[in-house]
């Protein structure tokens, strides 16, 4: 599944996330074909590694993002790929990791079976008073 993201001119369409490394694929539709500015941040903050290169003549790049082994950790963790010189957002990503993660959606399900066992019992109790 790709995910896009539209500004103005430009569309980032996200390729793969393979080896801790981000791709995407970044083109323009405007008349401008030099380098766009671009930026990766986490927590608002902005993280070296993106790269950009041409990936054909006029207007098409390719977009590679390193993520950073030490902003993995337990819980989400969101990263966004902007345009650098108006902050408008063109691609976000989320990694979700860890025990404490797995444990609430653990207790999330069986929260359900408990609450779809509830309204079985009800849903019986009732076809049998009205029957």
């Amino acid at each position: 599944m790709r995910s896009e993201a539209q500004i103005g001119a430009m569309t980032l369409t996200k390729e793969s996330l393979r080896d801790g490394v981000w791709t995407g694929l970044l083109t323009s539709t405007g008349s401008s074909e030099d380098l766009p500015a671009l930026e990766a941040l986490h927590l608002d903050q902005p993280i070296a590694g993106l790269e950009i290169e041409a990936a054909s003549d006029g207007g098409v790049w390719r977009v590679h993002f390193p993520i950073p082994a030490e902003l993995i950790s337990d819980g989400v963790q969101t990263f966004v790929i902007a345009e650098q010189n108006t902050g408008e957002r063109l691609a976000s990503f989320a990694l979700l990791a860890g025990d404490a993660l797995a444990e609430d959606i653990r207790a999330e399900v069986d929260l359900l079976r408990a609450e779809l066992d509830m309204l079985k019992r009800a849903l019986r109790r009732h076809c049998l008073e009205t029957m």
